[in-house]
């Protein structure tokens, strides 16, 4: 289909709102009390650092909130308070926050239902208001929800849309989307229901496969099997993989996106000379900013010396996992937790090591004098993170 067409004509529908309803000054009030920290503030304001007796709390320069996330959350309030009566649903989370989301279940917000990752659509009547959260919907959700004649209030952070209009430009010039990011994620299938022909990969390894194969190195009925969910129906590696451009899921770690890309344009340069490599290799710049800042502040916090990380943020949430990545791979003894409840009773800590299941750790803070960095993704309102803190130092006083 053609998604410009369809968007162009959405977005002139009186049914369709990505800009607010003018209400940001009455919903001010609950969003400050709801989110933001005192706390914070004061460590912004004093070199990110807090002394406590045996606890030193280091804060990443940059974490948290971004301004997409700001805006949906806005949005998101604004819509309860212009439509006080209607049905509110949200086609899925509208940031990957537990605390944000329950607070919109509160306000009556409902959400759509997944039942095995098949969305149920069939409470939604004519006349409901939808909201489309931050990381987007897909195409066809859109359709559905004009045609049934619902309001529709896009969240959907412009970076995001930034890499939709990449892979229609791909689209557009028959070259294909080698999208990076993770196929299941709920912005990666928004983007590449937008684009035309498609492959999704979720790492260099990965990556590396793909390249490969266009050097003619690779088995193509095991190609097919393994990316058979990754990619655009009838989509044929012999004839797909000729001309190509790259985009990215926007939270995914940044120097991998560079390096795939990187590995991209080698391939093709090596198998169509320099002459043709415009021919057959595009690159769009769509890496959000906030996730590279989050990305460079948790780099240069753990150049520190630090005794352990906590990072916090939606066990869904893609940015927040990368965030853990980084810690990890300077062998810092790193704590993924998604709410302040996952700090004890007592000395522990339930939390989520880097691709496995919850388990829990006691005890967990050592005895003596202690340097943890704190950094949260940017689903994580600040005052989620006061909230760590304090349980932190209610532990290092306690024992």
């Amino acid at each position: 289909m053609d998604t410009r067409a369809f968007k162009r004509s959405l977005h002139h529908s009186d049914r369709y709102n990505r800009r607010g309803f003018g209400l940001g000054n009455e919903v001010a009030g609950s969003l400050e009390q709801a989110y933001q920290s005192n706390l914070v503030a004061s460590l912004r304001e004093n070199g990110h650092e807090l002394q406590r007796g045996r606890l030193t709390v280091l804060l990443a320069e940059a974490f948290g909130f971004c301004w997409g996330v700001e805006r949906a959350v806005a949005m998101a309030y604004e819509t309860r308070r212009h439509y006080p009566k209607e049905r509110i649903w949200i086609t899925n989370e509208i940031i990957h926050n537990p605390s944000v989301n329950d607070n919109l279940r509160q306000m009556g917000v409902q959400f759509i239902s997944v039942d095995q990752g098949v969305k149920d659509f069939s409470d939604v009547a004519s006349g409901d208001v939808v909201i489309l959260p931050a990381f987007g919907a897909t195409v066809q959700e859109m359709q559905l929800l004009n045609e049934r004649g619902c309001h529709i209030v896009d969240t959907t952070c412009p970076w995001v849309s930034k890499v939709w209009n990449a892979v229609e430009k791909h689209k557009k010039h028959q070259i294909t989307s080698i999208i990076h990011g993770k196929v299941k994620h709920e912005e990666t299938l928004a983007t590449s229901s937008f684009a035309g022909t498609y492959l999704v990969v979720l790492d260099l390894k990965e990556a590396q496969l793909v390249c490969d194969y266009i050097l003619g190195k690779g088995d193509r009925e095991a190609f097919l099997a393994r990316f058979a969910k990754a990619c655009s129906p009838d989509f044929d590696p012999d004839r797909d993989l000729i001309r190509v451009g790259v985009a990215n899921q926007t939270t995914m770690l940044k120097s991998e996106t560079e390096e795939i890309g990187r590995m991209f344009e080698r391939t093709m340069l090596q198998r169509f000379g320099p002459i043709e490599l415009n021919d057959h290799f595009v690159a769009f710049n769509t890496i959000c900013d906030a996730t590279q800042e989050r990305q460079d502040a948790i780099f240069a916090l753990v150049d520190k010396p630090l005794d352990l990380m906590v990072v916090i943020g939606g066990y869904n949430s893609s940015n927040t996992t990368h965030l853990q990545e980084i810690a990890v791979s300077r062998g810092i003894r790193s704590y993924h937790i998604d709410t302040p409840e996952r700090i004890g009773p007592g000395n522990r800590i339930l939390h989520k090591p880097l691709n496995q299941e919850s388990i829990m750790e006691d005890p967990f803070l050592p005895a003596g004098h202690i340097r943890v960095g704190i950094t949260s993704g940017a689903s994580t309102p600040d005052r989620v993170v006061e909230d760590v803190i304090e349980r932190l130092i209610g532990l290092s006083e306690a024992g």
